[in-house]
């Protein structure tokens, strides 16, 4: 509920007095910054930092001291909490300010810029050990209680226009002041110290080709300054816009047209899992596909290839974007019927263009990181590119996890935008080559890097899970999901599996990032329906995957069919056919399909079979299950031959699993309790019943204990990790040790 009586078009007033005033200062800076932060015009993921200087009690003393709390390093304001604010003594930050002034000069930034971070620390109040943001002194040299920095579209297309300080003036009058760029850090903070001096009556700060900075010394007056500066500039734009033509004329007008949304997903599916593995030489990523209004708008226009060598502009940007994305340059999008063999003609078109498109990114890529370099430089990083352009398609973002493409998508819709309003308003100007190295490779972002957490064991892995609706596989998604995987939930019933990945998206969150709608704006785990026994089903459900996450690098089969034989010990002759067709052939068309989509990737994978202990021990009752598992077993084996060396392919045979397997309904629960003479009431819950036939099947083992799930998903997880990466077509058994099992 809004507590206020403008009317915003471009901006949304989240703020509601009646849960703002039950807060305390520190809460309500929190809130303030979760309202700002929740609008993706205002600020983008990650970026901008709001503060508050408040009145603290000191711990030692018990006087009243002044603590500037301010949004610490690496926070989102959408998300954050108190936990994640730096508090500092303000008396001590502005103590700094001579440190600062007696360090010998080197050029416009000092040596001592990143000196004087490492300072900070010890002016943190209240052991308070959240690590403060290299926007600290912009925060605690402006004169005023509040102050919250921004990153918005509109301002930031002004900050980046060929005449940013022109217009600054226009739009806004005198009420906000401009800098040109300094990169964040001390020298701005003084910079906007001297500023508040020179103009008492300025209200904030237009940072050349950066964003916006405001003050207040009431809180929600700042919230609402931030909102009003914001909506006057993309008023402003849209007019001029408007004026201009509107879409019709954006960007220099339209070079190509787009193509309808069911091709443009199927040239996806065809081109990423190759891309991927181009973009993947060094480490494997994880991509979002977006092809929404707005950026076909772009890919398609005259300009959009000028534009896209510039690069982007706000430091934000670039750090999950690079420097500038990769651009295919298309003649013409070919026309004709968009059929199956349309698509894979254009897509062997756009691979042509993209393979010398990827060699001269990295070229150029490796002579910026030369030519710029310094003495101190960590090595240079990966040089592919992280955002691909191919007009008529719309772009590919990538990253280490989802979340992270989807910050690199949305990042780049940002500039995108900064682009779309500098050129409405001016010509978009980008940061010089020099300045846009030294916010990349800054050595206290390298410090921030080298700081995170190492990568789980399967991080970077998308991995498909068939039969994740229940039992085994159900088990195993949230195993895999745990170590780092993304999970690609499959199951005849689509509900079942939609339901598991669910579970695991509640469970680990869909991440941060806004890149779109659609099936690629998922997070570590998406549900898909699938037959296996028909490959038109298995193909579009990998399609699906791929434009999930942008290819799949193993696959996990654990569904299985047995039909209960009658009293005879008999199934029906026609279900001997669906049971190989699931248990046999399935197996095979997952593969045979996958296989496409791993040749196109060329990176190594694994596919692995849940079979069965029957698979060796001949019983009465099962003949049909059981040929057909001992048949899965060889597949394994023929298989792992013709998938090599690129993909190794094992089994898992399990003795029977009882627990949570959708094969063990109450009815053949209570059948093979009879068929064994185990005693049993009729009034029995279905899991008491299921721990009887478990227990008595444990105790045919030599470890006595039932075989669950977890034991299943144990296996499989390592032979999905590179602990056995040398072996292959094998049939691994986690049966308790049933000793009628036994090689022999």
């Amino acid at each position: 509920m809004s507590n206020s009586n403008k009317n915003y078009n471009y901006v949304n007033d989240l703020w509601d007095d009646s849960q703002a005033n039950s807060l305390d200062p520190v809460e309500r800076l929190v809130y303030r910054s979760n309202q700002l932060g929740s609008d993706q015009r205002v600020t983008n993921t990650g970026g901008g930092n709001t503060s508050a200087k408040l009145s603290e009690k000191d711990p030692l003393t018990g006087q009243e001291v002044e603590v500037m709390w301010v949004k610490g390093s690496g926070g989102d304001l959408r998300t954050s909490k108190k936990a994640n604010f730096s508090s500092l003594y303000q008396e001590k930050l502005l103590s700094l300010q001579p440190l600062y002034a007696s360090k010998p000069e080197n050029g416009p930034k000092t040596l001592a810029e990143d000196s004087m971070v490492e300072l900070f620390a010890h002016c943190n109040f209240n052991l308070n050990t959240r690590a403060p943001s290299i926007d600290t002194p912009l925060h605690s040299f402006v004169p005023f209680k509040h102050v919250d920095h921004t990153h918005p579209n509109s301002v930031i297309s002004v900050a980046a226009s060929a005449d940013s300080e022109q217009l600054t003036k226009e739009i806004f009058g005198e009420e906000i002041a401009y800098t040109p760029w300094l990169r964040p850090g001390f020298e701005l903070g003084l910079a906007m110290q001297h500023i508040c001096e020179k103009y008492p009556d300025a209200k904030g700060i237009v940072m050349g080709q950066h964003g916006l900075i405001n003050w207040s010394n009431d809180d929600k007056e700042c919230y609402y300054l931030s909102l009003d500066l914001i909506e006057k500039a993309a008023q402003y734009i849209e007019t001029k816009y408007q004026e201009k033509g509107g879409d019709a004329t954006a960007f220099g007008g339209a070079l190509h047209d787009a193509l309808p949304s069911e091709t443009r997903q199927a040239v996806f599916a065809r081109l990423a899992p190759w891309l991927r593995g181009q973009v993947s030489q060094q480490k494997r990523f994880i991509g979002t596909f977006q092809d929404d209004d707005k950026v076909l708008r772009f890919v398609n226009s005259k300009d959009a290839q000028r534009l896209a060598e510039l690069g982007t502009s706000c430091p934000d940007h670039f750090l999950r974007t690079k420097i500038k994305p990769l651009y295919v340059p298309l003649e013409e999008i070919p026309s004709g019927e968009h059929t199956t063999e349309w698509v894979e003609s254009f897509v062997e078109s756009i691979k042509a263009k993209l393979t010398t498109g990827l060699d001269k990114y990295r070229a150029d890529y490796a002579e910026y990181y030369n030519n710029c370099k310094r003495p101190d430089s960590p090595a240079m990083r990966d040089p592919n590119p992280t955002v691909i352009l191919v007009p008529g398609v719309g772009m590919i973002a990538w990253g280490k996890n989802k979340s992270e493409s989807r910050v690199t998508a949305e990042f780049y819709n940002c500039a995108i935008e900064v682009m779309r309003g500098s050129e409405t308003i001016s010509e978009y100007i980008a940061l010089p080559q020099q300045e846009a190295f030294d916010i990349e490779y800054w050595r206290l972002e390298e410090a921030k890097l080298q700081r995170m957490p190492a990568e789980k064991e399967l991080a970077r892995q998308v991995i498909v899970v068939i039969g994740a609706g229940s039992g085994i596989g159900k088990e195993l998604s949230h195993r895999l999901v745990d170590e780092g995987a993304h999970v690609v939930a499959v199951d005849l019933n689509k509900e079942a599996a939609e339901a598991t990945a669910k579970e695991i998206t509640d469970k680990h969150g869909l991440g941060i990032g806004v890149a779109g709608s659609g099936i690629s704006n998922c997070g570590p785990a998406i549900g898909l329906g699938c037959n296996v026994t028909d490959r038109a089903s298995v193909r579009a459900m990998l399609d699906q995957a791929t434009l999930a996450y942008g290819g799949f690098d193993s696959i996990v089969v654990t569904a299985g069919v047995f039909f209960p034989p009658d009293k005879t010990g008999h199934i029906k002759d026609e279900q001997w056919a669906p049971t190989f067709a699931v248990n046999v052939t399935g197996g095979y068309i997952v593969a045979d399909e996958a296989a496409k989509f791993w040749r196109e990737q060329g990176t190594s994978g694994n596919f692995v079979v849940t079979t069965s202990a029957n698979a060796v021990v001949s019983k009465k009752g099962s003949v049909a299950y059981d040929v057909s598992k001992a048949a899965a077993n060889h597949l394994v084996r023929e298989l792992a031959i013709e998938l090599s060396p690129l993909v190794r392919v094992n089994g898992v045979a399990p003795a029977t699993v009882v627990a949570g397997s959708s094969m063990f309904p109450r009815d053949r629960v209570i059948s093979s309790l009879t068929k064994y003479g185990i005693a049993f009431d009729e009034s029995d819950s279905d899991d008491a019943l299921r721990n009887k036939l478990a227990q008595f099947y444990a105790d045919r083992t030599l470890t006595k204990a039932p075989i669950t799930p977890a034991d299943q998903a144990e296996a499989i997880f390592l032979l999905l990790t590179n602990r056995l990466s040398k072996t292959t077509g094998q049939i691994i058994p986690v049966d308790g040790g049933l000793h009628e099992a036994f090689l022999r």
